[in-house]
Formats: structure tokens, C-alpha cells, sequence
């Protein structure tokens, strides 16, 4: 059992979310432009039409440590997506996140980040996870620190700055 969440066949269980790996019906939905009952409202959001849209070219991110669709529990509806960009190139590996605004500054975006980055480090190899943030995106920023990544540098000609998260010490 992990610290805070635990695992139910291939979703990870937080206190208030599910992070359930997409289902083949539902890619083909967000492909169309169909919106399931169970999706909420404003749900997928144009970063996850983008996601959604690069499945088929890294059919990784579909697998046991690829993308996921983020849960309200209590609803049961699809309030966002999460997803680390499978496979990790020399033990490090990239996160993405997303919740739609209906749902945001309700602290699901650090819950999700928190328990979908502490995944990937039972994942073979996984050092480290990592996210670029645009400087302009103070949210995406903060969602970071209370999921308790380390900013980690800044590239100035982007206009980014990258946090990283690596594995708490082993005991």
C-alpha cells in the first residue's frame, strides 16, 4: 500500500480522485468530438485533445505508466487527464497534467501529481520526473511545489522553468 493512495486493478485510488487509464472507447470519443455521460462538462479540455491526438503515434502512453483520465470520486465524473510520457530516457521521465476549469482550485491537480509521480518511481529505472512550466503559469507552478517538486532551472529562451521530483530515500 503506498502512502497515499492506493492501487484497484490499473487505477490509482487517492482520497478524492481516480486516475484510470483511458479506455479505447473513450480516446475514440475525445477523437470525435463525442462527450460520454460520465465525462463533466467542460471535459477534455484542448490539452487533452492534443494528448488524445498523439495516442496513436505513442501507443507507450497508453500502457501501465502512460496517461491517465483524472476522477472526481465523489461525482464519478472525468474532471481532467494526467500523464507521464512513457518510456523514460535515461531514468527520467516527463509529467502533464490538466484540470478543467469547472473543477480547478479544489487541489485536484497536486493530489493526481503527487500519487501518478509516486507511481512512476515503482516503474524500473525511473530517477526522476520532471515538468516544464511556462513562467507566465503560476498555477502550474504552485500545483508543482504542493506535489513536492524542486524547481530544478530556468531556460530563458523558452520562458520555462523546470521542477523535478525523485524518489524519497530508501530506509
Amino acid at each position: 500500500m503506498f502512502s497515499f493512495f492506493s492501487m484497484i486493478d490499473a487505477d490509482l485510488i487517492t482520497d478524492r480522485l481516480a486516475l484510470r487509464p483511458w479506455a479505447p472507447g473513450e480516446v475514440a470519443a475525445a477523437l470525435e468530438g463525442a462527450r460520454p455521460v460520465h465525462w463533466a462538462e467542460d471535459f477534455p479540455a484542448e490539452g487533452d485533445h492534443v494528448v488524445v491526438g498523439l495516442f496513436a503515434e505513442h501507443p507507450a502512453w497508453l500502457g501501465q505508466y502512460g496517461h491517465r483520465q483524472i476522477i472526481e470520486r465523489d461525482s464519478g465524473l472525468v474532471v481532467g487527464s494526467i500523464g507521464l510520457f512513457w518510456p523514460p530516457s535515461d531514468g527520467v521521465l516527463e509529467i502533464g497534467y490538466g484540470i478543467v476549469p469547472s473543477r480547478q482550485g479544489r487541489g485536484y491537480a497536486p493530489e493526481a501529481t503527487r500519487a501518478l509521480t509516486e507511481y512512476a518511481f515503482t516503474a524500473p529505472g525511473v530517477r526522476t520526473v520532471y515538468a516544464n512550466v511556462e513562467l507566465p503559469n503560476p498555477s502550474s507552478i504552485r500545483v508543482l511545489e504542493k506535489a513536492g517538486f524542486q524547481q530544478a532551472g530556468t531556460d530563458p529562451e523558452r520562458n520555462t522553468v523546470r521542477y523535478r521530483a525523485t524518489p524519497p530515500a530508501r530506509r
